[in-house]
């Protein structure tokens, strides 16, 4: 029997705001982790890092302006307003073909629009002229699992006939296997050398996003290392969305309807639903097919917050 287990969020919130004093209190909602240092890298490499912000105030913070010091670096986040208690992903990427050398951006995120406070993000980097990555990274993209696909990576060095790669570093738990191959010299150009990296995913690859970095250990003593980052998403048989309700402002006595869609490879049946009740309520065709609506009613008893855990018990095998 195969289940999955849809977080639904329902935030009954009453209180006022409560925001400690000063100008940077929009700091805190990142906690300690406002920077990030990539180290040196390669040119052309696609750098991605993410940073958590979680509402610790007990007022809805909505982000009202992002502003980025640099056009070599973007900045991504799925949420508009986080709701008290709430955590959301902001996403920074900095592209390695619009810079050289040492490179700091800073990423100023407003929130408001009541309170209004700016945090202040720092990323940075050393990009290396003498070696590049092409592509910058490896990007799966969505991969059904026990899919085998491999996407490869090339790695070019100008300069110290001498210069090579010793080792190859990634996580044991990295969800691919790695090959290397050394590129063949071109023509005239005694001065360069190159590897090609074949990155294949592993059959029992477990569902879910992944981001791993791969490390090249080489015999350089003053940058002894480079790095690049292998992404995907491995998707199970049978998927859910949304995989998060929100609901907020409700009164108790009030009521709001949610969609939910599963979608498997194949036709299944809803079994049964955990954990709804006091307040939540929800219903699913009672036929077989391979995608399903189900329609989840949100009224609260009782003012407060509202957390639950929605479990779904399908047949779906995989």
């Amino acid at each position: 029997m195969r289940t999955v287990a849809p977080a639904l969020l329902a935030s009954l919130l009453f209180a006022s705001a409560a925001h400690a004093q000063g100008t940077a209190w929009a700091d805190k909602l990142f906690g300690s982790d406002t920077t990030h240092d990539f180290g040196v890298v390669a040119r052309g490499a696609q750098l991605k890092y993410t940073f958590k912000m979680t509402n610790i105030y007990k007022e809805p913070l909505e982000i009202t302006q992002v502003r980025i010091s640099c056009a070599c670096t973007s900045f991504e986040h799925g949420i508009k307003v986080l709701q008290p208690g709430q955590t959301g992903e902001f996403h920074v990427k900095m592209d390695g073909r619009q810079f050289s050398g040492a490179k700091t951006v800073r990423v100023f995120i407003t929130v408001g629009p009541k309170f209004v406070s700016t945090a202040t993000l720092t990323v940075s980097a050393n990009a290396r002229q003498d070696v590049v990555f092409n592509p910058g990274e490896i990007d799966f993209g969505n991969v059904a699992r026990g899919q085998t696909p491999t996407k490869q990576i090339e790695v070019e060095y100008a300069g110290a006939a001498s210069w090579k790669v010793e080792e190859i570093v990634k996580s044991s738990t990295a969800p691919f296997d790695l090959k290397v191959e050394v590129l063949p010299q071109p023509v005239g150009q005694s001065g360069r050398k190159g590897y090609r990296i074949l990155t294949t995913l592993k059959p029992e690859a477990p569902a879910g996003p992944f981001k791993q970095e791969v490390i090249l250990k080489t015999n350089d003593a003053t940058s002894p290392s480079i790095t690049f980052h292998v992404v995907g998403n491995v998707q199970s048989g049978l998927t859910v969305s949304p995989a998060n309700l929100s609901v907020s402002g409700l009164r108790v006595g009030e009521s709001q309807t949610k969609k939910v869609v599963l979608r498997g490879q194949r036709p299944f049946r809803v079994l049964g639903v955990d954990g709804a009740g006091e307040g939540v309520k929800v219903e699913f065709p009672e036929r077989e097919d391979a995608t399903m609506i189900l329609t989840v009613s949100i009224q609260p008893t009782r003012a407060g917050d509202m957390r639950r855990q929605i479990t779904i018990c399908t047949d779906h095998e995989k």
